[in-house]
């Protein structure tokens, strides 16, 4: 029994003692160490590194619930926890949407790896490398980053994340599970232009920094001296690192369960709002026989699974804590969070299932264009290469209409040939209508794992070939 566990059931017993058995709670504890190597200038400026162990309890008594979380794990620091929730959960409002607690369940493994079935969720996809890596390890990569730019200034940062979480309530369900995660996001300039590369992995081993750190460079030096383009419906080609913010606001907006049950989601389910190329997964326990980038349980107890929210352009799914689960006529799918009652639960690793491997091709500038883009831009006719998209903001959540900038490199390609860099362009586009039917034209042959714009979300997105974004702006206004 890991320590986290140890401490999840101690409170489960105080609870047990100061509130009756006729409370039911539930108790989250979960360790986390994030270590981050920062660098500006072509050097680095600042390491940083910080673990903490937090204790959430989440009470509920004669109709009432009350939340409180704590970060003293002695004996006196976890009774002063369950004193206080047991006082806030007295003077509550009474709380009508309470769908109980979790019962005791094994967690499992994604059928596609070997060893599928019941499993401690200990071991199982975890690299203790990467949970142990040093100051020096991490300056490696960015090393390697600032050398492979060839004098192009650099920044951005490298970092690992380490998790060992439990949960215990008192219906009985008790789970542990630890994972590993490691990070890399940079950028070059050149003459004012940025390119940019960012790779996530459950292995640091797996970053190159000088890989990455020649795409950024490349792409910076490809981007100089930009043209600007009038507004209109352009074909384009997005690359890995933009498709991560389609998939971001997929998740957030429209397979979230409460935005589902309040019908504020574009999510109809069984209906054909996608083109039949396109799948989607919810993938927190890997499936490829890669290493899993999450924990295997949610933080209600629920454990986690791979769940497919949209199958060949048909969606079918989308993802529930035990409150809009009930809500909605159906069970939870292991998304609760500590604040999914408010926001909703929302998938957090979402994944679009790469394409078949379209035929090579060698667009101009190709050292500039991610590997899995090149062959989509190469049978463009006349549109856009985008790298990246940033500051989105969602216009209207039931159409999920977004606007937003291009970032980090955007070319005019024609013939499937880059003919010209372009100056970033603003966007205004729904994003469902942008994948409907008929209107994606090609898939990567490789879903890249990327970083999210928060530590628990990650996005494996390949690069997309679409037959129209509507720019409605450029760099001049």
């Amino acid at each position: 029994m890991s320590a986290e566990l140890q401490i999840a059931a101690k409170v489960v017993e105080l609870v047990r003692e100061l509130a009756g058995r006729s409370a039911e709670a539930e108790v989250t504890v979960r360790h986390h160490a994030l270590a981050l190597t920062r660098f500006a200038n072509s050097a680095i400026h600042q390491n940083v590194a910080e673990a903490t162990t937090g204790v959430r309890l989440r009470l509920h008594l004669d109709g009432r619930t009350a939340s409180g979380s704590s970060t003293l794990t002695s004996v006196d620091g976890l009774r002063s926890l369950v004193e206080r929730t047991l006082s806030a959960v007295r003077v509550t409002p009474p709380d009508p949407a309470w769908a109980g607690l979790t019962k005791p369940a094994a967690l499992h493994i994604s059928a596609g790896h070997p060893g599928s079935g019941e499993h401690s969720g200990l071991a199982f996809g975890f690299d203790e490398a990467t949970a142990r890596a040093t100051p020096d390890e991490r300056a490696a990569r960015v090393r390697a980053f600032v050398d492979a730019a060839g004098g192009l200034e650099t920044a951005g940062y490298c970092r690992t994340v380490y998790v060992s979480a439990a949960f215990a309530n008192t219906a009985g369900q008790a789970v542990e599970g630890r994972t590993a995660e490691a990070a890399m996001d940079g950028i070059a300039r050149d003459a004012g232009a940025d390119g940019v590369a960012r790779l996530a992995a459950s292995r640091l081993a797996d970053l190159d920094g000088a890989a990455l750190g020649a795409r950024a460079a490349a792409k910076a030096r490809a981007a100089t001296a930009p043209a600007e383009l009038p507004s209109g419906q352009y074909e384009v080609v997005l690359e890995p690192t933009a498709v991560a913010d389609l998939l971001q606001n997929f998740a957030v907006f429209g397979f979230n369960g409460k935005s589902f049950v309040q019908k504020q989601s574009f999510a109809e389910l069984g209906k054909e709002q996608f083109d039949p190329s396109v799948t989607i997964v919810d993938d927190p326990l890997g499936s490829r026989g890669e290493p899993a980038p999450g924990l295997p349980f949610d933080d209600e107890g629920t454990p986690a699974r791979s769940l497919v929210l949209v199958r060949d352009g048909v969606t079918q799914a989308v993802a529930h804590d035990r409150t809009s689960a009930a809500q909605a006529g159906t069970e939870s799918t292991g998304h609760g969070t500590s604040t999914s009652r408010s926001w909703g639960p929302y998938p957090s690793h979402p994944r679009l299932e790469a394409g078949p491997a379209p035929a090579a091709g060698s667009p101009g500038a190709s050292a500039a264009v991610a590997e899995s883009a090149r062959p989509l831009v190469a049978r463009m006719r006349r549109g856009l290469l985008v790298t990246d998209l940033w500051y989105t903001r969602v216009l209207d959540p039931k159409t999920l209409v977004v606007t937003g900038l291009t970032r980090n490199g955007v070319w005019l390609v024609e013939d499937g040939e880059i003919v010209r860099p372009v100056s970033n362009l603003r966007f205004t586009q729904s994003y469902p209508q942008a994948l409907g039917p008929g209107r994606v034209l090609g898939i990567g042959g490789e879903s890249v794992l990327l970083p999210g714009a928060w530590e628990d979300a990650r996005y494996a997105a390949p690069a997309l070939h679409l037959a129209s974004w509507n720019i409605t702006g450029n760099a001049s206004g």
